[in-house]
């Protein structure tokens, strides 16, 4: 069983050795994701890539813009990592995935890579073959972007769903959800103590499987109305998350 984390260097701890279990179990498309809000992916992931300093500068950490690779430079001196950008524009009009991808190469993260650097983030993926590619901290799923139709399916089914969330922490309201691979997914409840797991689940439970298990442990019985209700509440305080 995992323990809750108490601080954000225990959630970091939590995701590497995740990181390493999940791949030492043969996966190679890992997703690692602490969604505490107001959180700045950059200093986080300076604490998760020690696990990686073997790999010395064959690591490739790509982050979303030149602005933000150019930063980590700075910020990251005396680390060994080679830090890129996969700007979308500068990508489709000057870079080939070639150019990103080298033989030499043995691991790639991407730090909070959007849907809208998806393509990329895909074909570098794929040209990695079986290579550790982990995204820290993404913003993948954007409805507003990547869409709830046809296809935001078809790039589910083609990508996401190839990754493994080996690592998982998000608070809600009252709830807390978290995943550490090898361990099921976690629903932990907020108390005057701290957290308090009450269920365990085989795979991640939706919003409104979230309700239901905090209104058991709550002894409420709702109302088919107050069911909607709360869930429409959930929904509308992740996507503000």
């Amino acid at each position: 069983m995992v323990d809750f984390p108490g601080t954000l260097d225990e959630a970091i701890a939590q995701a590497q050795t995740a990181t390493q279990a999940a791949l030492a179990a043969g996966y190679t498309r890992l997703q690692v994701e602490i969604a505490i809000p107001e959180l700045k992916p950059m200093q986080p992931a300076h604490q998760y890539l020690p696990i990686f300093e073997p790999y010395g500068a064959d690591l490739k950490v790509f982050f979303t813009d030149a602005g933000a690779a150019a930063l980590a430079r700075r910020e990251w001196a005396g680390s060994n990592y080679n830090l890129q950008s996969i700007d979308i524009q500068g990508t489709r009009q000057t870079t080939s995935i070639d150019q990103l991808v080298s033989p030499e190469d043995q691991a790639f993260v991407f730090v909070a890579p959007s849907a809208v650097e998806v393509g990329v983030v895909e074909q570098i993926a794929n040209a990695a073959g079986d290579r550790p590619v982990i995204l820290f901290n993404p913003r993948m799923e954007d409805v507003s972007i990547v869409g709830i139709g046809f296809a935001g399916r078809k790039l589910r089914e083609r990508f996401l769903n190839t990754i493994e969330p080996c690592y998982y922490l998000k608070p809600l309201e009252g709830v807390a959800l978290l995943r550490a691979y090898p361990s099921q997914w976690q629903v932990w409840a907020e108390t005057l103590e701290g957290y308090a797991l009450i269920a365990e689940e085989a795979q991640k439970p939706t919003l409104e499987r979230l309700d239901e298990l905090f209104a058991q442990v709550m002894g409420v019985k709702q109302t088919p109305a107050q069911e909607m209700f709360a869930g429409l509440q959930r929904i509308l305080r992740a996507i503000g998350r």
